[in-house]
């Protein structure tokens, strides 16, 4: 009778499928950090990209979560998810590699990246919902908030590494040919998680309805459950203020404080370490403050900390500094919100509609995105990039207010459903 509990209490490091699914997105987490350095440098620094352009490139990024989000989900849980992930990684790795091949014959332009970020975008779009509606099925749903803490803590330490890496490494190599390190990597992702043995079954064909009527089926989900629909609410206003700041980042510390490509590199490594500590202690900090408290209050604590980075070029101690304990911070806030929002709707969620369920968060939550990019390449042309980062600032403490005014605030625990 003790050893189902046993085996409920194993650690994911046991589990076989689930290390080759960490390993590949370890390597496509690097290889996605290396690429989101290398890109806006060389657009900044080579291309000379203003910030309109800037805007541009970042909108192109997320504009498939805009434009595709809502059927996607419901055309991933038609797919064998696994299969998704394998593809994604494999048409990301062919659309960067003519990129690389175009900028080392000297042919590179900013339309030519903003063309390549469309198209890695849609793979980035089923990527992410295949991967998150994969994990429940693949470690069970004892395990998911381990789980999502493994991968929030790869994806940290990627961001803590890769940075740096770029840095040091755009000083005797061109940013193409750090770019074609990630080539490598997300076929190296594909991979491994190629070698997942686990077999998906798919749904039943005669169980399919129309494609609109599965896709609102997603979104009634998210729009009905109250709890869910307040932190959907909070994550969206929180990325679209976001990603103001966000489209002028690059251009603020390279010519606005004057920095060099290592120390932003630094500074975005270093910032990022808060993320693996954030990831490192989700669970036991989930715990003490409560599942359910814990989402306000890291909600209202992002945005003092964000408010460091336009405080950067005007407090008295250097720059950098002022930088990488913002983004500290910042990050670590970051990770416990998502590790606990994540893992609640992972849970409250019926397994056969976790695609189309995550596929409508994402329609919601990074949809807004390349809204934000363009707003941000807009206010960095019309009133500079330092007051773009302060409207930024203002958005974050907005965003806080659909959690902070709620129920969560006085609840330590999350219902818990129970699916048939």
């Amino acid at each position: 009778m003790t050893r189902p509990t046993t085996e409920k209490r194993r650690s994911l490091i046991h589990h076989a499928d689930f290390r080759r699914l960490w390993t590949g997105d370890a390597l496509g987490q690097l290889g996605a950090q290396l690429t989101g350095f290398a890109i806006p440098v060389f657009a900044v620094q080579t291309l000379h990209a203003t910030e309109w352009q800037m805007g541009l490139l970042g909108a192109a990024e997320f504009s498939a979560f805009l434009l595709l989000g809502l059927p996607a989900g419901a055309w991933v849980d038609r797919m064998r998810k696994r299969d998704v992930l394998i593809w994604a990684d494999i048409l990301r790795a062919l659309v960067l590699g003519a990129v690389v091949v175009t900028a080392l014959a000297g042919a590179a332009s900013m339309p030519l990246l903003i063309g390549a970020a469309l198209i890695i975008g849609v793979c980035t779009l089923f990527f992410d919902v295949a991967h998150q509606s994969y994990v429940p099925g693949l470690v069970g749903l004892d395990h998911i908030v381990e789980g999502n803490s493994k991968l929030a803590s790869t994806q940290s330490v990627a961001q803590a590494v890769a940075p740096a890496l770029g840095g040091i490494l755009l000083r005797v190599i061109t940013a193409p040919w750090l770019m074609a390190v990630t080539v490598v990597t997300y076929l190296t992702s594909a991979f491994w998680v190629g070698r997942i043995r686990q077999r998906e079954e798919l749904p039943d064909k005669s169980l399919r309805r129309g494609l609109w009527v599965e896709v609102g089926e997603g979104l009634g989900f998210v729009v009905r459950q109250p709890l869910l629909r307040r932190m959907v609410a909070c994550t969206s206003l929180s990325n679209l203020a976001g990603n103001i700041g966000f489209a002028v980042f690059t251009i603020y510390v390279l010519r606005t404080l004057g920095l060099s490509e290592a120390v932003l590199g630094l500074v975005v490594s270093a910032g990022a370490i808060g993320g693996i500590l954030g990831a490192i202690v989700a669970e036991p900090v989930t715990r003490f403050v409560g599942e359910g408290r814990i989402i306000p209050v890291t909600a209202f604590l992002f945005a003092p900390a964000y408010a460091f980075i336009p405080l950067a070029a005007s407090l008295a101690a250097p720059p950098a500094v002022v930088l990488i304990s913002a983004m500290g911070v910042s990050t670590f806030i970051i990770v416990l919100y998502n590790v606990a929002q994540v893992s609640f709707r992972q849970r409250l969620c019926p397994p056969a509609l976790l695609g189309r369920m995550n596929a409508s968060v994402r329609f919601i939550v990074w949809g807004v995105i390349p809204i934000g990019s363009l707003l941000g390449g807009w206010f960095g042309t019309q009133f500079g990039v330092i007051p773009t980062l302060w409207i930024a600032a203002a958005g974050s403490v907005v965003a806080a207010l659909p959690v902070l005014i709620s129920p969560l605030l006085t609840m330590r625990d999350l219902p818990v459903p129970v699916h048939e």
